[in-house]
Order: C-alpha cells, then sequence, then structure tokens
C-alpha cells in the first residue's frame, strides 16, 4: 500500500464542485490553492525544454520493463487530440504494446461524441484483440480512462492518469477551469455527467496518478489517489505539458503496464533514477519547495 501525505485524509474534505456549478460556489478550504502563478507562467516553456530531455531519455527507457503486446488506448488533454500522444505512444510501441490513439479529434470535454466514444473505443479494442485494455490518459483524459474503467471493468486492465484532477474538490485548483467552461455549450447535460471523482468510491481496477508538484496547470493535491491495495500516486519531476513527454514519467508508464495481471505491486523506481521521483512536502507547506532528496518515490503523496 502506498503512502499517503500527512494529514491528507481522502475520507474528509468539503463539498466538491462538479459541471452546473459557479466557480465561486463557495470559497476554496485550505489545501485548494490554485498553481502559483509562476508555475503556471513557466509551464509551457518548462514543456518544450523537456522535449530535449525526452529525446535524451529514450536511451533510458531501452531499459524499462518490455511489454506483453496488450492494448493501450491513450487519451489526449483539453484542447488536444492525438498528436499530443504521439511520442507516448511511440515509446509505448517500442516496449511491445499495441497503443492506439482516442480517435476522437480535438478533447473538447465531455461532448456527445466523447461520451458515447471513449467506452465505445475500449469496447472496440478488447474485442479486437481479444484482452483487457490499458488506459492513459493525460489531464482531463485520465477521468475520461477512469469512467471508462466504471462503466466497463470487465474490458479495462488498469488505468494511469498524468497530471489529471482526480480529487478536484473546487474549481481553482486547475488553471483549465475557464477553459473548460467556455466550450461548456457543447457537453452533455451536467445531469448526465458522473459524480465527481473526489465523490465516488476507488477504482474496480488497479490505478496510478502520475503527477508533478510543479504542475503549473493543475494543482498536485488535485492528482493524488488515496491510497488502497491497487492504487497509487508517483510524484515526478516535470511540468504539465511535459508530463507526455518526460522520460521519469514515461518509465513509470511502462513499469506500470508490465504487470502481470492479479499482480499488482507499487511503483519502486530504479536506484539510479530516484532522483527524478521527489516526496511532495506536506499538504501544509509551499508547493514550490518539495523535497527532493533520493528518498522512494512511490507516494500518494
Amino acid at each position: 500500500m502506498t503512502r499517503a501525505v500527512p494529514g491528507q485524509d481522502p475520507e474528509e474534505g468539503p463539498e466538491p464542485w462538479r459541471p452546473g456549478l459557479p466557480i465561486s460556489f463557495r470559497s476554496p478550504a485550505t489545501g485548494e490553492e490554485a498553481p502559483s502563478w509562476p508555475l503556471f507562467a513557466t509551464d509551457l516553456g518548462r514543456a518544450l525544454g523537456a522535449s530535449g530531455i525526452s529525446a535524451v531519455g529514450r536511451s533510458i527507457l531501452r531499459a524499462a520493463p518490455a511489454g506483453d503486446g496488450h492494448p493501450v488506448l491513450v487519451i489526449p488533454g483539453l484542447t488536444a487530440g492525438d498528436r499530443s500522444t504521439r511520442v507516448l505512444r511511440q515509446v509505448l510501441r517500442h516496449r511491445g504494446y499495441r497503443a492506439h490513439g482516442w480517435h476522437l479529434g480535438r478533447n473538447l470535454g465531455p461532448t456527445p461524441q466523447v461520451v458515447r466514444g471513449v467506452p465505445a473505443r475500449v469496447a472496440e479494442l478488447a474485442e479486437r484483440y481479444g484482452r483487457t485494455v490499458s488506459i492513459v490518459g493525460w489531464s482531463l483524459g485520465g477521468l475520461y480512462a477512469r469512467d471508462a474503467a466504471r462503466r466497463r471493468p470487465d474490458a479495462v486492465r488498469g488505468v494511469i492518469t498524468l497530471g489529471s484532477p482526480v480529487r478536484l474538490t473546487h474549481p481553482v485548483q486547475t488553471r483549465a477551469a475557464g477553459l473548460y467552461l467556455a466550450v461548456a455549450s457543447r457537453h452533455v447535460p451536467t445531469t448526465d455527467l458522473p459524480p465527481p471523482e473526489a465523490a465516488l468510491p476507488p477504482l474496480p481496477v488497479p490505478c496510478t496518478s502520475v503527477f508533478s508538484p510543479w504542475d503549473g496547470i493543475v494543482a498536485w493535491r488535485a492528482c493524488l489517489e488515496p491510497p488502497g491495495e491497487q492504487a497509487e500516486s508517483v510524484a515526478v519531476l516535470g511540468s504539465h505539458f511535459g508530463l507526455g513527454m518526460h522520460p521519469a514519467a514515461l518509465w513509470v508508464v511502462a513499469d506500470r503496464l508490465a504487470l502481470a495481471e492479479g499482480r499488482w505491486r507499487p511503483f519502486s523506481p530504479p536506484p539510479a533514477l530516484r532522483w527524478l521521483y521527489p516526496t511532495p512536502a506536506p499538504p501544509n507547506a509551499t508547493v514550490e519547495a518539495p523535497s527532493t532528496g533520493p528518498r522512494p518515490a512511490t507516494a500518494a503523496g
């Protein structure tokens, strides 16, 4: 079982926000702060810088666990499409997986096409290969991945999310809230959406939430998966826009996908790479100053 952030109790907390409620539905509580402006302003630039790191990191990733050929569905974040996940899918194919994009165009939120299309894509891949499907979701895509796993646990092998607000309780915890609301007219009625993830029970399949204390878009505390028998959160160095290209995150994805079905265990990084996996600060500390010592990286904070 993974370790919880000191003072973080997933069983207690304020009422979570859900689509349909105004952003100002209540004042943010302690721990519901937005990513700092410096992190937000530099996130894209740090991601572009990490693209060079990912090129170097490909040599490192050749040592990552090899896959067993099962299908993997990769879902992009808000306003992004399959092009944004190309590097991630290429890495997974090189490790031996049948990695696929979602084929639903740009992610503009829970439109009717998305609400119908993601479960249908999971079912299609499961039927095509005769095997359960792993789902990797980036940011908002991770919430679709979790919903698909709840709908079709028989077809889903596991879920990995990258910078996804799996425990978002207030819209200020994501700098993308305004963009999400700007395209809300395209979404299905709020009554057709599932409850917020923060209000739902644990997933019925193994899940790993990969997050960064330096995420400038989604507050890292909103990404923490409550620890469980097959649930964990793993902190990495990186930016929100760079998570799908950063070697630390890609290693976690490859490592988690390589686990045999029914034999889940918490993530443990190779000793030589532990510096890439910080232990986040406790909830009452500043986000900008997590510990970066070479300690075990697996942490539900």
